[in-house]
């Protein structure tokens, strides 16, 4: 490979560096063999030419280099992260893979390549999970108070099916105890000063939860109550939403950005008792309100935590509110690990409720069981490969189900949570990163987005990552190149999934190439079908494997170990399995998922977002109506209102449209009414939704029920953006 000098200037490099740079590319190729294919040449150099403090433009001019007879119509994307045999003979998957007798399908079949292997070992975790899951139960740690008699009990009706019948147990439990107590749990720093970093060992973590759970238990709470947590993700965070769980109620999990009226529609949709958040938010040197949001929404009492630990209150109480050193006043600090008394619960009772919007503009109320974080725990082992002795962060909070994720897929797996207390678009949190050695790194794109934007991240050591995680919202394939860059060329595993999953159903493997912004697998357990309907309705099921390139509508065949199966204020059956084609004779059943999935050549996936009228904002998934609703009833001169999300061009995260019908009369510019919009939308809805645009239109298209066909206006966008 010969790059011109000219090619090379336009990255950044002088003469001089360049013929330099032009030596070291070819003493790394030196001992290439001939049958080596492109991606071999590009693992070599990754690992040996390149380096993060080059320019992007350099990284990026060798990549296309090196791919450049590359024939993505039949092979697909070109990855730009090759595993090893080293690397892949180090990873969980081949761990489990060496020490699982495995059923009969697997003695037969199996090579011992883990990366030849690892298609046989998905089928077969989703096809026999009696063989499966009590191997990986045992490598995880999880103790039972009562054994379960099987790992499934089938039904005829998939909402019916019961997982670990007859077991009981505590997740809770099962993630503070049976592992070195002296171990770091959590490690966290302040915006203000990254490299100062706290720590707490799972001890100290276990006997916090338990003084939590004894608190609440004080106050007259019992098993099932509903108690929330509003606050930002911090080690009193964790240990409260453990501590909830040790005492067999049910964490309600609200986003610290959610307005009151939020606040208020989830509180009482799960009958909340109770609940925990902070005086204020600190962000920037702005002490941002939280409790007075709380406090007009009018949930039940309140323990509020001070935002600087130690420190005073910074709002006054109401009468039935308490402090947080009030709460733990109320009963004596457990002693010791010994002393967690958690409640034994059966497999199906509730641990945590959380929301995802529907269709309607109502949340849904999604009840995750002691069974749900083992599907965390189980993602975490396989796909990111989250170690003992691991540190992984992830931004984000309880609010979401990337907040109880990160505490399951650590604890359950000896690994370390990582807590950075503050905003991580800037440099303090890639400091953070740097000082906590964080092994596995989990983002929104566009965080990573907005790093690539200031080069904010520029001479970081992030040498101990060994893999990144995106998830929320898509990727676009260069921001993804640009991080790979950006940590030394280590896989970002591509994670899509939902709340009501509690994890993922596409993803990556170690033990796979990874070309960017795409899914290599699915995830293990899961069995993923693409729909694609016929002319006469009936519908084409494509599985994984089958090879073919197609584009269709995502369903999972379940039974699934972690999928939900009830809502607390919606028809499940109707919401997941009306008008879904038939399974495979009483052995599965097709479930509505609502994404719209890409089979590309080669095999590998790409999402291209929602086929119903949700979208996915910056990671938050809103429904088109309520977008509209805040639109309308906010914003004078506007008759009618339809929200289209469209992705970026060239990939990326989705982008908010508004398209907007004026009363007659009204003479608004579209340029004001975005702005308005947005003040609506952040003061009603949630100030991290951003409308990229608003345009006029004389009316809207409707089908002959009377229907907004917002699928055509998104088509519109589409075609326009095309020809850009």
């Amino acid at each position: 490979m010969e790059l011109g000098v000219e090619r090379l200037g336009n990255c950044g490099l002088d003469e001089h560096e360049a013929a330099a740079f032009r030596k070291q590319l070819r003493q790394a190729l030196q001992g290439a063999a001939d049958t080596e294919d492109s991606a071999q040449v590009w693992r070599r150099i990754s690992k040996f030419v390149l380096r993060p403090d080059q320019p992007f433009a350099l990284h990026k001019l060798l990549f296309d280099a090196t791919y450049q007879g590359w024939d993505a119509a039949v092979l697909g994307p070109p990855p730009a992260w090759v595993p090893t045999p080293c690397g892949m003979a180090a990873t969980n998957a081949a761990r489990f893979m060496s020490s699982w007798p495995g059923d009969e399908t697997w003695r037969q079949l199996r090579s011992g390549d883990p990366g030849a292997d690892w298609d046989l070992l998905q089928r077969i975790s989703f096809s026999h999970p009696e063989a499966f899951w009590p191997h990986l139960l045992k490598l995880m740690g999880i103790r039972f108070r009562r054994q379960p008699t099987r790992v499934l009990s089938s039904d005829p009706d998939p909402d019916n099916c019961c997982w670990l019948p007859n077991a009981r147990f505590n997740i809770a439990e099962c993630a503070l105890t049976g592992r070195d107590p002296d171990r770091p749990a959590i490690v966290w720093a302040d915006e203000a000063t990254p490299h100062v970093l706290h720590s707490m060992s799972l001890g100290q973590l276990a006997t916090r939860s338990a003084h939590v759970a004894a608190a609440l238990r004080s106050m007259g709470l019992k098993p099932g109550d509903a108690v929330a947590i509003d606050m930002p993700l911090t080690a009193d965070a964790v240990a409260i939403y453990l501590g909830i769980v040790l005492a067999g109620c049910a964490v309600v999990s609200i986003a610290d950005s959610f307005v009151a009226a939020e606040i208020a529609s989830r509180c009482g949709i799960a009958h909340t008792k109770a609940i925990f958040t902070q005086d204020v938010i600190l962000r920037g040197g702005k002490a941002l309100p939280l409790y007075k949001r709380v406090a007009e929404a009018g949930v039940p009492r309140a323990i509020v935590l001070p935002a600087l630990p130690g420190g005073r209150l910074q709002a006054q109480l109401r009468p039935e509110d308490l402090s947080w050193d009030g709460f733990l006043a109320a009963v004596q600090q457990p002693t010791c690990v010994a002393s967690l008394a958690a409640h034994a619960a059966s497999a199906e009772e509730t641990t945590n409720i959380l929301f995802s919007s529907g269709t309607t503009g109502d949340p849904k109320a999604i009840p995750w069981t002691h069974v749900t974080p083992l599907r965390c725990g189980a993602d975490a082992f396989f796909h990111q490969d989250v170690r003992p002795g691991d540190a992984v962060c992830w931004p984000t909070n309880m609010g979401w189900m990337m907040g109880p994720w990160l505490v399951y897929a650590a604890l359950l797996n000896s690994a370390t949570i990582a807590i950075f207390q503050g905003s991580p678009l800037g440099r303090p949190f890639g400091k953070f990163v740097e000082q906590a050695r964080v092994t596995t790194l989990g983002l929104v794109p566009s965080i990573f987005k907005a790093w690539r934007a200031t080069d904010c991240m520029k001479g970081l050591d992030w040498s101990c990552l060994r893999c990144y995680s995106s998830t929320g919202e898509a990727s676009a394939p260069e921001d993804v190149l640009w991080l790979m860059a950006r940590g030394g060329y280590k896989p970002v595993i591509e994670y899509c999934g939902g709340t009501e999953l509690g994890g993922a159903y596409f993803t990556n493997s170690p033990l796979q190439p990874q070309a960017p912004s795409t899914f290599s697998t699915p995830t293990i357990g899961h069995c993923p079908v693409i729909m694609t309907q016929q002319p006469d309705g009936s519908s084409i099921l494509s599985f994984h494997g089958d090879g073919t390139a197609v584009t269709g509508e995502l369903a999972l065949a379940v039974p699934c170990l972690g999928v939900s199966q009830r809502l607390l204020n919606k028809d499940h059956r109707q919401a997941y399995y009306e008008g879904m084609p038939e399974g495979s004779g009483g052995r599965w059943f097709l479930r509505r998922h609502g994404d719209e999935m890409e089979r590309l050549p080669g095999g590998a996936y790409r999402a291209l977002g929602r086929v119903d009228d949700t979208m996915n904002l910056g990671g938050i998934k809103v429904s088109s109506v309520e977008l509209e609703r805040v639109c309308v009833a906010h914003l004078d001169g506007v008759l009618e209102a339809a929200a289209v999300a469209a992705p970026t061009p060239g990939g990326g995260p989705e982008q908010l449209f508004l398209f907007l019908v004026l009363r007659p009369g009204s003479t608004a510019l579209a340029a004001d009414l975005q702005q308005r919009c947005q003040a609506a939308i952040s003061s009603q809805l949630n100030p991290l939704f951003r409308v990229h645009k608003a345009l006029l239109r004389s009316s809207l298209p409707r089908n002959a029920s009377n229907k907004v066909m917002r699928r055509e206006l998104r088509a519109d966008l589409m075609r326009s953006q095309s020809k850009l």
